[in-house]
């Protein structure tokens, strides 16, 4: 139960800690004293979005504590709300809101004042009806999930894939002519540079080969060079014989004649090695002329080129494995959507029963509620395969056997809708809760009807506590703790009601007249009442 709570600065209320205690908790007040705002603390606490609206004008930031006792565990919940800001703690140490949600999902539950809307939606029906759902109807729940999800995961995969074969196909044509084209080239980096060269000299064998031969008769015939070096080593040792120091330069100049002799010989070889070959000199070309053509294709140097023509290969090899998943994922596609599809048949069946079973409940409920003989169905109609399951749900309702079920927005009127609203939550088990809040769920109601609901409450409170904001003081006079909000201002107040207190406000709801002794008595009787149908315990 919520053994404690705090409130300070939150919409209206500057400051209130309440111990709201066990089993029944009425909360009233006059309309808009900010009744709902203690509903609005316990959302924060379980982990609900937080506006920023709610900030009250007692300061800069709204904070809410509650300690839950849970069997033997104690659990202490905090939210601080600022301008744009939220935070929220878990036994003193921060952490995210969501944690503070998993963490109360199932102690708490709140049915607002609003909930017959939710009725008419499909969502919010098959949200109840699932909470109905016995072991095995969960389970094909979680059957139809994972169906779902590989059938969608298959789907995402064919997408990424591309919609058009035909355009994979072709892309895989030209990659592997691509691969191919620069494999079969055979072509190797720097290969173009040496080409060039090759082609320079075949173009212009004739000039290079007079030009090596001047040079080497320049260097070896009569009188050339080959003589002069020689005339000079000659000179120099013979001076050297009178000068020591001489003996360098005429190392020197013997080194210079021995290099212009290897000079000679190396120039003769040369000369003789020069290619006169047109023939080749067309081939060099035309090698040239095909890496050319790869450059200009695919990169601006043979390195590049080599670079692409891996890049194509690799493509090429991806491009048939995708072919080949696509192939396979067209068979596993098929045979998903028949799996989700059974599955989504069997998961309707399974809510099919449950929303049976939550109907024939709610029915003993509405009967417990004033109606003679309520009637009650759930139907459950195909639908497209959805993340939810492959079935749209429905709630249909009449009052009285004689009239033809219809949808709740259609036939039910005030006092009737906040009767089943009651009824089905009760019948989804939201009463398993250890905690239970009802937002004003009495609308429209009064008399015999709202003892009834008073009683429901009560005997819903044996074994867990149970808070409800009402107007009704045929339902406040069931709690066994009763609070009333207080408004001044722009400031409302929370206060525990006991005795001749208690006594007077169930005067003021009868009749606004909380000093009147004719509506003292009538709340005196309405206390003893309540006292009389309330379950023992």
């Amino acid at each position: 139960m919520l053994d404690e709570l705090v409130v300070e600065n939150l919409g209206l209320i500057a400051a209130a800690r309440v111990s709201p205690g066990p089993g029944l908790v009425a909360v009233t007040g006059e309309t808009g004293a900010g009744k709902t705002l203690l509903l609005g603390a316990l959302r924060l606490l379980r982990g609900d979005p937080a506006r920023s609206d709610r900030i009250g004008p007692a300061g800069l930031e709204t904070r809410v504590e509650g300690r839950f006792i849970v069997g033997d565990e104690e659990l202490a919940a905090a939210r601080r709300l600022e301008e744009g800001r939220s935070r929220a703690y878990l036994d003193g140490s921060m952490v995210p809101r969501r944690v503070l949600e998993e963490r109360l999902r199932g102690v708490v539950e709140i049915v607002a004042q609003h909930e017959h809307v939710a009725l008419g939606r499909d969502a919010a029906v098959r949200s109840i009806v699932d909470a109905a759902l016995d072991t095995a109807g969960r389970e094909e729940r979680e059957a139809y999930r994972c169906a779902w999800e590989e059938w969608q995961a298959i789907v995402f995969d064919r997408s990424a894939l591309g919609g058009d074969r035909r355009a994979l196909e072709r892309e895989l044509d030209l990659s592997r002519h691509q691969a191919r084209e620069i494999d079969a080239a055979g072509v190797s980096a720097g290969e173009d540079a040496e080409l060039s060269r090759r082609a320079a000299r075949l173009r212009h064998a004739q000039e290079i080969a007079e030009a090596l031969g001047a040079a080497h008769a320049a260097l070896s015939t009569d009188g050339g060079a080959l003589d002069t070096f020689g005339a000079a080593v000659a000179a120099l040792r013979r001076a050297a014989a009178y000068d020591a120091g001489l003996g360098e330069p005429a190392a020197r100049a013997a080194g210079l004649a021995e290099e212009a002799a290897d000079l000679a010989g190396d120039l003769r070889l040369r000369g003789e090695e020069v290619e006169h070959d047109p023939s080749a000199l067309d081939s060099v070309q035309q090698r040239l002329a095909v890496l050319a053509d790869l450059r200009r294709k695919y990169g601006e140097t043979l390195e590049e080129v080599v670079a692409y023509g891996a890049a194509a290969g690799q493509r090429a090899r991806d491009l048939e494995g995708l072919l080949e998943r696509a192939d396979s994922l067209a068979h596993r596609e098929a045979a998903a959507a028949e799996e989700l599809a059974s599955r989504g048949s069997r998961l309707a069946e399974a809510r099919q029963a449950a929303g049976a079973r939550l109907a024939a409940t709610a029915e003993a409920h509405l009967r417990e509620l004033g109606f003679r003989s309520p009637v009650l169905r759930v139907a459950v109609h195909p639908a497209p395969p959805a993340r939810h399951g492959a079935d749209r749900v429905e709630l249909l309702f009449a009052s009285d056997a004689a009239l033809e079920p219809a949808l709740v927005s259609r036939v039910a009127s005030g006092g009737e809708l906040s009767r089943l609203v009651l009824a089905v939550h009760l019948a989804a088990g939201v009463g398993e809760a250890p905690v239970v809040a009802f937002d004003e769920i009495d609308a429209g109601i009064g008399g015999a009807t709202a003892l009834a609901m008073g009683e429901k409450l009560a005997a819903l409170a044996e074994g867990r506590q149970v808070l409800v904001v009402t107007h009704l003081p045929q339902v406040a006079a069931f709690a066994h703790t009763h609070l009333v909000v207080d408004r001044e201002g722009s400031r409302a107040s929370v206060r525990r009601v006991e005795g001749e207190d208690r006594l007077a406000e169930l005067t003021r709801m009868l009749g606004g007249l909380p000093q009147s002794e004719r509506g003292r008595g009538h709340a005196a009787e309405l206390l003893a009442e309540a006292a009389a149908r309330r379950p023992a315990g």
